[in-house]
């Protein structure tokens, strides 16, 4: 098949959050199953600064704004040995610090980016001569593409054949904007109703994702079925429900030629569940790179994240004070939220010989922290798939974590009378029990024999996106 995969981030050239290894990853193993793969992306200042071999094709592309027509330039790479990666080049969209947002919150003309990007990939694949046989849209940012193929391009014989498998990343993330942007989509407004992609009076990018493309797809069984529920739905539960019979959950794989500790170019010391001698020396060079000062016989939990009560932080933070009271180290990587930023800022300061607090993104250093830590905590309230905790397993990094989306799908809870799970894992959301499965986990660490059997049954875990991608190419081949 011809596949075209839309994303507002890939890896390795933009990135915010799990969408953009999942946009790096998957089209190389499509490809490794002989699929004809190209991946377009934004130009970002980020992809600029960020030193990959991109080069200028001399190819432009025109796009309709209502009445206005607005150029774009086309820039390429590849990811892997194969994979085609295309760049849209409109430096009044995208030549700024963010993706999508800065100091004062979203960007105005959000709206307006990326309705042009959905309508930039189309214009593309024409103009580079690819006839796709599926176009992967991915999130509220390509959202427009299924509705812009069943109406105005519907009849356009280069894109007749083309069908949509539109996966939701994050259901929380929905494209909201007010209705007097629709004139920039020159869509009928029939598609401004309830069925279409109206949603309480805005235009729902997300929801015309939803609706209009042939499959949808989430990113873990888990989180398929809750979001058709009241409590996760965000509004579109509804939706969802009317598409139940084309909606699937094919959890993410992991990219393990960049996540392994056998070969990871981010840490001192490899390793593998045979030898694992080169992980006490990354939790060493952790606790030096951190300055902290608790034996490497203590256990050390890491957490890097996206500081937003989303991921747990409201329950994590009513315990900080007697979890730093245990004897353990924490660590933690991340930037989001102000009240956390200063939250944790204050913990570091207090407990500056157990507790290394680092309000930043820096990739290697997450790698590091994975390497090095013993247990990794995401006590998310809600998680369409997580990474983090898959990349944890085969670091040998316990992870503790809610029963959610992902983290329930890949988490199977550790019976110390069997030796048999690869983590914990808890239901309620609550501080109280945040801390007593952080407690559990602590009592099998102390156990040196059984923490062992533990980090064997993590470190043998396989989430490679060999099997991810098989049932990706049997979900296109099911709008063929």
């Amino acid at each position: 098949m011809k596949i075209a995969i839309g994303s507002s981030e890939v890896v390795p050239f933009a990135k915010t959050g799990g969408l953009a290894d999942v946009a790096g990853a998957l089209p190389k193993a499509l490809e490794k199953l002989g699929h004809e793969v190209v991946v377009i992306l934004p130009y970002y200042k980020m992809v600029k600064k960020g030193n990959h071999p991109i080069k200028k094709t001399g190819k432009k592309i025109y796009v309709q704004l209502c009445n206005r027509i607005v150029d774009a330039e086309v820039y390429s790479s590849k990811i892997g040995k194969n994979v085609k990666v295309y760049f849209i080049a409109k430096s009044s969209y995208y030549n700024r610090n963010e993706l999508y947002r800065g100091a004062q919150g979203d960007y105005k003309d959000n709206a307006e980016r990326f309705i042009f990007f959905s309508k930039a990939i189309l214009s593309l694949l024409e103009e580079i001569n690819f006839r796709p046989d599926i176009i992967h849209c991915n999130d509220w940012q390509t959202g427009l593409i299924p509705v812009l193929l069943k109406t105005i391009e519907k009849d356009n014989p280069f894109l007749r054949k083309a069908k949509t498998v539109f996966t939701i990343h994050n259901l929380a993330y929905q494209g909201l904007f007010w209705h007097y942007d629709m004139h920039m989509t020159n869509l009928p407004w029939d598609v401004f109703t309830q069925e279409g992609i109206e949603f309480y009076g805005k235009m729902n990018l997300l929801k015309a994702g939803i609706v209009y493309s042939d499959k949808v797809n989430t990113v873990s069984k888990k989180y398929a079925e809750e979001i058709q529920t009241t409590e996760y739905g965000c509004g579109l539960e509804g939706v969802l429900a009317n598409r139940k019979k084309d909606l699937r959950g094919i959890l993410n794989g992991v990219d393990y030629d960049e996540w392994s500790p056998e070969k990871d170019k981010f840490i001192n010391s490899h390793f593998s569940s045979s030898k694992l001698s080169g992980k006490l020396a990354c939790k060493k060079d952790l606790l030096k790179e951190y300055g902290l000062d608790i034996s490497p016989e203590k256990p050390l939990i890491g957490v890097i994240s996206r500081l937003a009560d989303q991921k747990g932080f409201d329950i994590l933070a009513p315990i900080m004070e007697k979890l730093m009271g245990l004897n353990l180290g924490f660590i933690l990587l991340g930037t989001g939220e102000e009240k956390y930023h200063r939250l944790f800022s204050a913990i570091g300061k207090e407990y500056p010989k157990k507790a290394g607090i680092k309000i930043s993104f820096d990739i290697g250093l997450s790698h590091r922290i994975e390497a090095g830590c013993d247990m990794f905590l995401m006590p998310s309230l809600f998680e369409p798939c997580g990474l983090n905790q898959i990349y944890s397993l085969k670091y040998g990094t316990i992870p503790i974590v809610r029963a959610t989306g992902g983290l329930d799908d890949t988490i199977k809870q550790f019976d110390v009378s069997t030796a048999k799970g690869n983590g914990f894992k808890f239901t309620k959301y609550s501080p109280d029990t945040l801390l007593n499965t952080i407690q559990d986990a602590l009592s099998v660490y102390n156990d040196k024999a059984l923490w062992h059997k533990l980090v064997k049954n993590a470190m043998k875990c396989d989430f490679s996106w060999n099997q991810s991608a098989k049932e990706y190419e049997k979900l296109y081949k099911s709008v063929k």
